[in-house]
This record gives C-alpha cells, structure tokens and sequence, in this order.
C-alpha cells in the first residue's frame, strides 16, 4: 500500500475545492480594495492573525511575504513588487510589517551554513560564491532589532528613486500571540 503524500492530499482536496465551487466565495479583482501593499514576514503565526489584526479580508491588499518582512537590496523582487503594486495594481499606501519573536532577528548565518553543508552544499560551492562576490554570509545574516529592520524596509521604499514621493509608507510590529500593532514610523508625516 503506498502512502499518500503531501501533494497528493493537496492535489485531492484541490480537486473537490473546484468541484464543489468553494473559490466562489474569494472571487475578486486583481486591484486591492483598500488601495495598500503590504510586506510582512512569511511567519505561519501571521497567516490568519494579520489580515484579522488589521481588518482585511481577501481582495482588499496586495500582500508580499519574505523571511523577516526585510528589502535586501533596492532593485530586488521585493522592491519591483511593491513598484508594480503602486503602478499597475492601484496601491496607494505601503505598510511594512515585521514581528516580535522573529526567527530572523539575532538570525546567525554560521548555523545556516552548516545545515546547508549537512544536506550536500560542499565547502566548494561556497567559496566559488565568495569568489563571485557573493557574500554568503552577509546574505543571511538576520537582524538584532525588529523595529530597526522595519525603519530600514521603510527607507530603502521611501528613499527608493522610482517611488513616488506622495505615497505614505508607514511601518508596523505586531505581536504574533495578540495581534498587537505598534507604530514604528507613520507615512504621513515627513
């Protein structure tokens, strides 16, 4: 007998899903209610708690997850992201919001490494990535303050030279037991 797998269970309860018309009930427009993109943390306790902590429900934002809710570097997919939610899609607001307890914050790189070298990444592949310029290191590398990380995310948007200067971009940490929000930086003062 074969055991099911994950993505076979995926698979099967996907195929009622659409059998039985449940996506009814999410159908929307591509273009965010509320008007806002937010980048937040990929966090499995912000799934439900988030949208429920700040009144959102599908079809209202634009939502762009990472690890640690950081923009690493200006013209990545983060960034290009949060500009063709801005051009294309309607947003008229940008919310960065990170969280207390962060598997990135005091994130060290040395752990990750060696996890990776125990799944097969040799010494070899490392250091042709050093070679290259690549920083493995740096790269992953978390952060020792979550409102400092979101300060950060806040700039690099607000600074960004394609972001137009009216939009506010405000930044926010939640509790991730409570939903507790607190402000960070407010977008509508300069």
């Amino acid at each position: 007998m074969q055991t099911q797998t994950l993505l076979s269970e995926i698979l099967a309860y996907n195929e009622s899903f659409v059998k039985e018309k449940k996506y009814e009930e999410f159908e929307t427009t591509k273009f965010p209610n509320k008007r806002m993109v937010i980048l937040t943390c990929m966090d499995t306790r912000l799934l439900e708690l988030l949208p429920k902590a700040i009144n959102v429900s599908n079809g209202d934002v634009k939502t762009i997850k990472n690890a640690g809710a950081l923009i690493m570097h200006p013209f990545g997919s983060i960034m290009r992201s949060i500009l063709v939610a801005v051009y294309e899609l309607q947003a008229q607001e940008v919310l960065i919001i990170g969280h207390y307890d962060c598997g990135m914050s005091g994130m060290k790189a040395d752990s990750i490494i060696e996890k990776m070298k125990h799944k097969g990444i040799s010494e070899e592949t490392l250091q042709t990535l050093s070679y290259s310029g690549i920083n493995v290191s740096d790269w992953l590398h978390g952060f020792t303050s979550v409102n400092e990380s979101v300060e950060h995310s806040v700039d690099v948007v607000k600074k960004h030279p394609l972001m137009p200067k009216d939009i506010p971009v405000h930044g926010l940490v939640i509790d991730p037991k409570t939903g507790k929000l607190d402000l960070v930086v407010n977008g509508y003062e300069k």
